[in-house]
Order: C-alpha cells, then structure tokens, then sequence
C-alpha cells in the first residue's frame, strides 16, 4: 500500500529547483554572450604584426617627416647594417 503525502514536494524542494533553473539558465546566456563576443572579436593593437623599419621609413616620408634624400640614405643605411626585411 503506498501512502501519498501532499503533491510529493515541500516548499525546499521548490525553492531548491527554481534556484537551479536560474542557475542554469543564468550560464547558458553567460555561455552564448561570450561566444558571440569571442567571435566579434577584432584584432587589438597587441594582435597585429609590428611594422617593419622599411615600413616606419616608408610612412615618415608619406607624411613628409623626411625628404626623399633622407629616406634613400636611412634605406640604404638599414640595407648596408643588415636591418632590413627586404634582403631575407
């Protein structure tokens, strides 16, 4: 003979399970929100490849920093001392 005493759950049990419902729900949005930020993701400053010195040479004189004699003579400077990326 069983015996049944109310609906078969108090009041803790209740409360423990909608604490665990939030819980898990709670970590399935936490989950999704990470992965979509992880993927929209752009490349920081840390992420990119440093410019090389022909480069950094090469903006100087786009912006007019330096003349055109000035950007020969450190191009072949950088060339002759073996800084350049060009030769590898």
């Amino acid at each position: 003979m069983m015996y049944w005493y109310g609906n078969g759950m108090s009041g803790w049990g209740m409360a423990l399970m909608t604490i665990g419902n939030v819980a898990l729900w709670a970590l399935v949005i936490v989950a999704v929100v990470l992965v979509v930020r992880a993927l929209q993701r752009r490349p920081g400053p840390e992420d990119r490849e440093r410019p090389t010195p022909e480069q950094l040479l090469a903006e100087r004189f786009a912006r007019g920093e330096i003349d055109e004699q000035t950007y020969l003579r450190d191009f072949e400077t950088l060339r002759q001392t073996g800084h350049s990326t060009l030769d590898r």
